[in-house]
């Protein structure tokens, strides 16, 4: 089930900051110059940090299967100075579209509304440059220890391998790389173990 449009107001507030610190949670990861994907990026939680962090060299695509998410996402750009290093992307249920390949990609507190992960994650793998990383989120209250390594399992067979366990307020998380040689799935110790038919929104 997908979280509501309207529902994503509720998500960018004091207490979800001091949470989920978007620039703390990016910094390692997004450098200037980079090439961002955020999907499932609602009204641009992630996605214009992520702007402020590639410089005016980076670009951000950013994701979503709601129309009106990205409007706002949008207009909260526009405000911010940044909408030029953002592109919108509506996507929906068949495919992600088509992008350019990306040094990081963030999947926030969404994977587990995805009815077939597999065939997600598998379009995330592609979009990744080589060294590329993929930074997945769940909210625990919607996710089980359980549920979340079986996602892991499902990411390393098709070729993602786990570079760290971040620690995120009320989120189980993990940092990915692809894995080229194909041969290192190992979860770190102390872990308990078609065709796009979408659209691009004018800003």
């Amino acid at each position: 089930m997908v979280c509501p449009w309207w529902c994503c107001y509720t998500f960018d507030n004091l207490l979800r900051r001091l949470l989920h610190n978007p620039e703390a949670i990016l910094g390692p990861y997004i450098h200037p110059g980079s090439a961002v994907i955020d999907v499932g990026a609602g009204t641009g939680y992630f996605s214009i940090p992520s702007a402020r962090l590639v410089g005016p060299a980076g670009h951000v695509t950013a994701i979503d299967i709601q129309a009106k998410t990205l409007e706002a996402l949008a207009s909260r750009a526009r405000r911010r100075g940044v909408s030029e290093r953002i592109k919108l992307h509506l996507t929906n249920s068949d495919s992600l579209g088509n992008h350019a390949k990306a040094d990081f990609v963030i999947a926030f507190w969404m994977v587990h509304e995805v009815p077939d992960q597999r065939a997600f994650l598998t379009e995330l793998y592609g979009f990744l440059k080589p060294e590329g990383l993929f930074l997945l989120a769940e909210p625990i209250f919607h996710v089980s220890e359980k549920s979340f390594l079986q996602t892991i399992h499902v990411a390393e067979e098709i070729g993602f391998t786990v570079k760290e366990m971040p620690k995120m307020g009320l989120s189980r998380s993990v940092l990915f790389a692809r894995n080229e040689n194909g041969n290192d799935r190992s979860i770190p110790q102390g872990i308990v173990t078609n065709h796009p038919k979408s659209q691009e929104i004018k800003r």
